[in-house]
């Protein structure tokens, strides 16, 4: 395509795990493939992504016949000898596709993978060659792909973004359902305009069979195991870890599209196809609103002085919405001999179901003018880099006055999880202090466009920060120590000198009958009371300054 067309490019965009670069197609009716002129004449941009789970490749093909279909090319690349001329691309609309995204996945496929699904005969595998899913590493970015992605994402600021893949699950009659972006935590008018404007135009357009055959589309049924999707489902909670979490910090209006596994796949990629479609006529008929609301967006996150970065599904809030299912049903098992579920297809049925989609913050945190990482912290700081984001080195050894976070409580998780046992239930102390920083540390201001990117990768109890996925987890142990034998005499002579802390040292004794009798742990406590004590155990390593 791009050998048969003008208005196709195909790019390199960076390194996979595979050994492969990550490609990225650009499609432009004015075959401009300049990012900074699709900003300058107020383009829409829409990103889609294929393949990042390779069993699930609807998108991949559907883009393929999507971009053949909706272009002129050379006749070479076309039936019967002839042009296709089915419709003009709008020229306010460009895309960006990456045609595959895992390419490790997609390359270790056979007929055994996705075993419940209808087609195509070989899938891809989920993992990539790390054997990691991709499609919860785009914060952590443990592969090569999600740097990539990071730099692709940021340099082409897409508007509207796409990620296509296949649904397993309950078994229903509709083709296609969507997740998108959670519209409470997009927020502003840009989550109003998604939920009462975009989502219910995308839906009369896919219902519609006047130009292909109707596909009714329905929120992603967020079921699994013995719940029946008739009793109604909440929103999926899509968290920066996800692609579509993960555009929402950059301000994109967020689409994961998920046809059903169960369909055939013709029908899947058609659905696919013709939900794209509707993209970009929406896209190419509102841009003016599209554009106008990105901008007041990032406007308003500017002027901002604070952040959620905790939510909760609020279940007093619902939505009823057509589904279209099949009767749920029981019978004996040929394996177990136990009781199971079915979906009874001679009986499918047309009901109003109760969908949850509201969110509640339920944590806020005031927004830093910048943050300071001390230069030590590469990891981290190569991945804000890889993500755009904008820093300074400072130029000489200087001190600053700046907000201090103690990490007080956390948990880590039990079980590994895609290579990380990740942290949670976090609390913080806050308190001011003059910190000596020293040159080539790094300050980066919140007055950027990746402001919300940085409150929620750097505030250590946002739900995917960097310290819940474990880059921090060194200033969680101890490095130094004390030997009792010789402690005990600088212990005495310290509890003399400050008889505050031999007050406290006393009231703890009295109160705690087991600390009164454990000598080693009376120790411990002078120690921390003390100036011995190292100042980094504990201390979050990413500092707040204020003003």
């Amino acid at each position: 395509m791009d050998a048969a067309s003008p208005m196709v490019k195909m790019i390199t965009g960076g390194p996979t795990d595979a050994g492969y670069p990550l490609s990225l197609v650009l499609v432009s009716a004015e075959g401009d493939f300049d990012p900074a002129s699709w900003k300058r004449k107020n383009k829409v941009v829409i990103f889609i992504n294929n393949g990042i789970h390779p069993g699930e490749p609807d998108g991949i093909d559907a883009s393929m016949l999507l971009v053949r279909d909706w272009l002129p090319f050379k006749t070479a690349y076309s039936k019967n000898k002839v042009a296709w001329t089915n419709q003009d691309f709008p020229k306010n609309v460009v895309l960006a596709i990456i045609p595959i995204y895992n390419i490790g996945g997609c390359l270790n496929r056979s007929p055994n993978y996705r075993i419940d699904q209808n087609g195509p005969t070989q899938k891809g595998f989920r993992g990539n060659s790390q054997n990691l899913d991709l499609n919860r590493d785009f914060i952590k970015a443990d592969s090569k792909e999600a740097l990539s992605f990071a730099k692709l994402y940021t340099t082409y600021d897409p508007d509207i973004f796409i990620d296509n893949h296949v649904s397993n699950g309950a078994d229903y009659q509709h083709v296609m359902t969507l997740l998108t972006s959670q519209h409470n935590k997009l927020g502003g008018p840009m989550g109003k305009y998604l939920n009462e404007v975009m989502e219910p135009a995308l839906y009369r357009m896919m219902a519609d069979g006047s130009n292909s055959a109707p596909y009714p589309v329905v929120p992603y049924v967020n079921h699994w195991g013995a719940k029946t999707p008739d009793q109604g489902w909440s929103q999926y909670w899509d968290s920066p870890r996800y692609s579509s979490g993960y555009a929402t910090l950059w301000n994109s209006f967020a689409f994961v599209p998920e046809t059903h596994m169960l369909k055939p796949y013709a029908q899947r990629v058609d659905a696919t196809r013709k939900l794209m479609e509707s993209f970009i006529q929406f896209a190419a008929s509102n841009a003016s609103a599209i554009k106008k609301l990105r901008t007041e967006q990032q406007t308003t996150q500017q002027r901002a002085t604070s952040f959620p970065i905790a939510w909760k599904l609020d279940t007093t809030q619902k939505t009823m919405i057509p589904f279209k299912g099949y009767e749920p049903g029981y019978k004996t098992s040929i394996v177990s001999g136990q009781q199971r579920l079915f979906y009874d297809r001679t009986k499918p049925f047309t009901k109003q179901v109760a969908f949850y989609n509201s969110y509640k913050d339920t944590l806020s945190v005031t927004k830093p003018a910048a943050y300071v990482i001390p230069q030590g912290w590469w990891k981290v700081i190569e991945r804000l880099q890889a993500n755009g984001i904008q820093m300074r080195r400072l130029s000489k050894d200087t001190t600053i006055s700046v907000e201090v976070y103690t990490i007080t409580k956390y948990n880590s998780g039990a079980r590994p999880y895609e290579s990380h046992h990740p942290n949670n239930g976090v609390q913080v102390r806050g308190t001011t202090q003059d910190i000596r920083f020293q040159k080539g540390d790094c300050l980066i201001t919140t007055a950027q466009p990746g402001v919300r990117f940085l409150v929620e990768t750097l505030e250590p109890q946002a739900v995917d920060s960097y310290f819940a996925w474990n880059f921090f987890d060194a200033i969680l142990q101890q490095k130094e120590g004390f030997s009792d034998y010789v402690f005990e005499e600088t212990a005495a002579s310290y509890l003399q000198a400050h008889p505050a802390i031999k007050a406290a040292l006393e009231e703890r004794k009295a109160k705690d009958a087991a600390f009164a009798k454990d000598g080693a742990a009376q120790l411990e406590f002078i120690y921390k009371a003390s100036p011995y004590s190292e100042p980094v155990y504990m201390r979050y390593p990413v500092y707040r300054l204020m003003k």
